[in-house]
């Protein structure tokens, strides 16, 4: 992997505004919509081309989604835009009857996912929102882990038909994949390796990556899986890599319960038990902090992850 102190930085959230725009460009019955956070989801660019396709609905998530429903209903391809927290908690009454249980064309795009969205703290920070959507019947679920997999994420999810949670983050992360290197539904395979498998999504990717370094240089190969897709999993890739390691660490950035370590964990009981760990927040809220200040407390820094291959790889 590349230096971290050379490697280059941008936020998930500005690779959604930039695959926005190409959307924008690409097709001309996409829209746009927000609750009054243009700015945070990085959304200009798509305004300034098209400003007779966007929608400012204010701070109203919740007629947001009923709007965007409708709008899909007459062939638009409607893109909402708001914090993920507000995105789901505070409107998966709507996501649920208005949009997944018709299925509609809706893409809910979802930025300050988990704990790096830092100082605003706790109330902001939602953990468990990769459960609520997976679980909704029909709904694709998609958590990219850098910039140029967030564009890329953006662009391809226009392409398909039916209701979608992407979800990116607020900070500035290093940009270490290349756009061509998503697949919608296909893990994509970071590291060969034959001694422990990492499954991980979001910026846990980053975080395995440098554990991944770390273990090498102590003999320890890794296997490597970005899971960007969540739902379509990639149950091959799973058990595949799980078939050829006989171990299975997943990291997320998401409560422990319910998220990519439980889904994974379904896989592997059903198909090919294997010992497993879980890196993600324990049963906790989060809290006011420094992103990775706040990664490294609640357990999803990368010395927890080189921890928590070790004691995996003692059993």
């Amino acid at each position: 992997m590349t230096d971290i102190a050379t490697i280059t930085k941008k936020a998930t959230r500005d690779g959604f505004g930039a695959g926005l725009q190409v959307v924008g460009q690409k097709y001309p019955n996409a829209v746009a919509l927000c609750a009054d956070l243009v700015g945070s989801l990085k959304m200009q660019a798509f305004i300034k081309d098209n400003p007779e396709r966007f929608f400012q609905v204010g701070i109203a998530e919740a007629n947001m989604m009923g709007i965007a429903a409708g709008l899909a209903t007459a062939g638009k391809i409607p893109f909402t835009g708001t914090f993920a927290n507000f995105s789901t908690g505070r409107v998966y009454d709507q996501i649920r009857q208005s949009i997944a249980y018709s299925h509609k064309n809706v893409k809910i795009c979802a930025s300050h996912a988990g704990l790096t969205l830092g100082e605003d703290g706790a109330t902001h920070q939602i953990l468990e929102d990769i459960g609520m959507m997976n679980m909704l019947p029909g709904m694709t679920v998609i958590n990219p882990c850098d910039y140029n997999q967030t564009k890329a994420a953006t662009e391809a999810i226009a392409e398909i038909d039916g209701p979608v949670y992407l979800r990116f983050g607020r900070p500035s992360w290093p940009v270490f994949t290349e756009e061509s290197d998503f697949v919608l539904g296909k893990a994509q395979h970071i590291r060969q390796g034959s001694d422990i498998t990492m499954i991980a999504c979001g910026h846990m990717v980053w975080q395995c990556a440098q554990a991944a370094d770390q273990l090498a240089a102590e003999g320890v190969s890794v296997d490597l899986l970005n899971m960007h897709t969540i739902k379509p999993i990639d149950r091959e890739a799973v058990m595949k890599s799980a078939s050829k390691t006989g171990r299975v660490l997943t990291a997320e950035e998401h409560q422990i319960n319910g998220g990519l370590g439980s889904i994974v964990a379904q896989i592997l009981a059903e198909e090919h038990p294997v010992p497993m760990s879980f890196v993600a927040v324990k049963d906790s809220f989060g809290e006011s902090g420094k992103p990775l200040q706040l990664l490294d407390k609640y357990g999803l820094g990368v010395a927890d992850v080189v921890a928590s291959a070790k004691k995996l790889l003692k059993k």
